[in-house]
């Protein structure tokens, strides 16, 4: 499983090749290695969606920020992006994985817990899981609620699906590794401050998440070594 997952993602909206105001968004969304912009546009011929990606890679110049492709490996390939994401009934895994690279991160997009290990198990750096809350991006679909997130564990969940900053520390209290939001981040007046206030909450609970493993950690090599606890 590749290290160094990015901990925002940030997927683009359907009519992302033709909004106005993107490119401003995706600069402003770009801010260090700790955020991966997904270039997404289903239904769009290939050359659209490279372009797109394009776009969105020169937001992330000198910033460190990530850049992902959704449901296309080849375009992923052709524009040397560092991520690609898979829909739930896109290629089998093993089959990306020879187009891409041992180095490239390949996702899938899950809407079961029981789901989420299986793509691991088939090879998936991460799961999308989702929707988790109601969301506009689909419409009608039930939301599986943050518990769902702790019933996929021990996949590596990125939680997506009404996610907003308000909600980060549900998510990761419920064990997700990360957090994927589309309207939360482009819709926003100031995407900068959205991202900022998110990146905050994650980075905060992965250093809890670190703490707590030391801790244990340490408390197993004295326990081996006959100190009480």
């Amino acid at each position: 499983m590749n290290s160094g997952l990015p901990l925002l993602h940030a997927v683009t909206p359907i009519d992302a090749p033709d909004r106005a105001g993107i490119d401003a968004g995706a600069a402003a969304i770009a801010r260090g290695p700790e955020v991966a912009l997904h270039a997404r546009a289903p239904g769009a011929p290939g050359r659209i969606l490279a372009e797109l990606a394009d776009r969105l890679r020169r937001a992330t110049e000198g910033t460190g920020a990530r850049l992902f492709v959704n449901d296309r490996a080849d375009v992923a390939e052709i524009v040397e992006a560092d991520g690609v994401h898979l829909p739930a009934t896109g290629l089998p895994t093993a089959m990306v994985r020879t187009l891409v690279g041992p180095e490239v991160w390949i996702g899938r997009s899950v809407h079961h817990p029981e789901e989420a290990m299986e793509a691991v198990e088939e090879g998936a750096d991460y799961v999308f899981l989702g929707p988790i809350w109601e969301t506009a991006s689909h419409p009608g679909r039930r939301a599986l609620g943050p518990d769902a997130i702790a019933r996929a564990l021990p996949a590596r969940v990125v939680a997506i699906g009404g996610v907003t900053p308000e909600r980060v520390s549900q998510c990761l209290d419920a064990g997700a590794y990360g957090v994927a939001a589309i309207s939360a981040l482009w819709g926003a007046k100031d995407p900068g401050s959205v991202v900022a206030a998110m990146l905050l909450l994650l980075k905060s609970g992965r250093q809890d998440e670190r703490d707590a493993n030391h801790r244990k950690r340490r408390h197993a090599g004295d326990r081996n070594r006959g100190i009480p606890g």
